[in-house]
């Protein structure tokens, strides 16, 4: 072991990453933070230049990128950065809805004193990412909680469907956050909220608490993705 750990905070072994997922890795984030802006071209020879690699990995890390939803391959013109309608925004937050409280569910019954005083750990790096407005953290914070209450299921094939959906809805959030004061403050009680509820094991509340909170949280990122869409 080399003390990592893996999203949910639990150790792994030596993790050997391929060139082609660090390239990947790379991308993804900018993307996500927003430094590669929806449509823009993705060059496959100017990425390589970048990153120092030759066009093979980044070639695939782009196809990596495309199954994630983050890319589009379009066929003798290249790839750009995917961008998603307001309405698609908002059907990515019904699929986490129904995805999340499925797991939710299973997981809570599950859920162990560790895994309870892990997600409070990581909710509490997580406001403190939040007040810093340091977005490169708190997207990664954000998901290190959910899926910290949410392993307890031991359901890895829908992980990999809500991770997959999460990491489409990451950078709409983050733009949205990053200007928002009050969607900030909500985001804050109703985690903290969740992480009660899940330590009293009441399924029910939980369930409906975290349905309310992406459901609402897709509805309201869909008009401001279009308002701010509309100012540019």
């Amino acid at each position: 072991m080399d003390g990592k750990v893996d999203a949910a905070g639990r150790p792994v072994g030596i993790v050997r990453k391929s060139l082609a997922t660090e390239v990947a890795d790379k991308l993804r984030e900018k993307i996500l933070r927003g430094e590669l802006k929806e449509g823009e071209q993705l060059r496959q020879k100017a990425l390589a230049e970048e990153f120092h690699v030759s066009q093979i990995p980044v070639r695939e890390a782009l196809r990596q990128l495309e199954a994630e939803g983050l890319v589009t391959i379009i066929t003798h013109h290249g790839a750009i950065v995917s961008s998603l309608s307001p309405e698609e925004i908002e059907e990515l937050f019904e699929i986490r809805a129904v995805l999340e409280c499925a797991i939710l569910r299973q997981a809570i019954p599950r859920l162990t004193a560790e895994d309870l005083a892990r997600a409070e750990h990581i909710l509490d790096a997580y406001e403190r990412a939040l007040d810093a407005a340091d977005a490169e953290s708190w997207g990664e914070l954000h998901w290190q909680f959910h899926s910290t209450l949410y392993a307890a299921a031991d359901r890895p094939r829908f992980m990999s469907l809500i991770q997959m959906t999460n990491v489409n809805a990451d950078r709409y959030i983050r733009l949205h956050i990053r200007f928002s004061l009050e969607m900030h403050r909500q985001v804050k009680r109703e985690h903290r909220l969740l992480l009660e509820y899940c330590r009293a094991r009441d399924v029910e509340a939980a369930t409906q608490l975290l349905q309310r909170h992406i459901l609402n949280a897709g509805s309201e990122l869909k008009e401001y993705i279009r308002q701010y869409r509309e100012r540019r």
